[in-house]
């Protein structure tokens, strides 16, 4: 059954803003967690790639009249976060090293009925998941983000990130050979820096809180 959430286009969806901006959640919800991976693949932790995301989100409800229907409105959002996560790295790059470390309030990456054994085992490997993309090279690591974990197209990601098809192709494939064999054994791409429900609900009243404020 279709949901509110997916019935409408993208263009249909921008001119219901257009008309009752409170319809934005329904952008937020659909690519919250296309951003959140876009974050947490560009090395931040939970915290800071949420206060990206809301930065995203606003920027893109202030400017969505200038979105042209060129590309998708995910490619659109995914390339405003990734200028973003630039433009913070680049203000502070001594603050958002990529670091080795685990926070203990980052989200829980795996979410299921398994018993505790196997609860404790999704968590170990869900780790050692998040530290191998994590060294990964930026370059590779983004595309493999873009592509198999958003599921952009190979278009769709040459655009995002402003290279060729066929330098999206090369990285994919070294990008995979890059992660180890039992990874990807184990879990699918769409598992990796999932955005559970919860967070989802909190930067949506995050996110509406700010723009009720701009259209005071």
């Amino acid at each position: 059954m279709t949901t509110i959430f997916e019935q409408f286009s993208d263009k249909e969806l921008i001119d219901k803003i257009n008309d009752e901006p409170a319809m934005f959640e329904i952008l937020i919800r659909r690519n919250n967690a296309a951003l959140y991976k876009t974050g947490r693949s560009y090395g931040y932790n939970h915290e800071d790639t949420q206060d990206l995301m809301q930065e995203t989100f606003v920027s893109a409800y202030i400017s969505l009249g200038k979105f042209e229907n060129r590309s998708s409105l995910r490619t659109w959002l995914v390339r405003i976060m990734l200028n973003n996560c630039f433009q913070r790295r680049q203000k502070f790059s001594y603050k958002n090293e990529i670091s080795d470390e685990i926070h203990e309030n980052s989200i829980p990456m795996f979410e299921n009925q398994q018993d505790t054994n196997g609860k404790i085992l999704n968590r170990e490997l869900g780790t050692v998941v998040e530290k191998a993309l994590i060294t990964l090279p930026l370059d590779y690591r983004m595309v493999f983000s873009l592509r198999e974990m958003n599921g952009l197209s190979v278009a769709e990601t040459a655009e995002s990130l402003n290279i060729s098809d066929s330098n999206v192709k090369v990285r994919l494939n070294r990008a995979k050979a890059m992660l180890r064999q039992e990874i990807e054994k184990w879990y699918t791409a769409e598992e990796i820096f999932e955005f559970n429900l919860i967070y989802c609900d909190a930067m949506v009243n995050r996110v509406m809180t700010v723009i009720k404020q701009i259209n005071k």
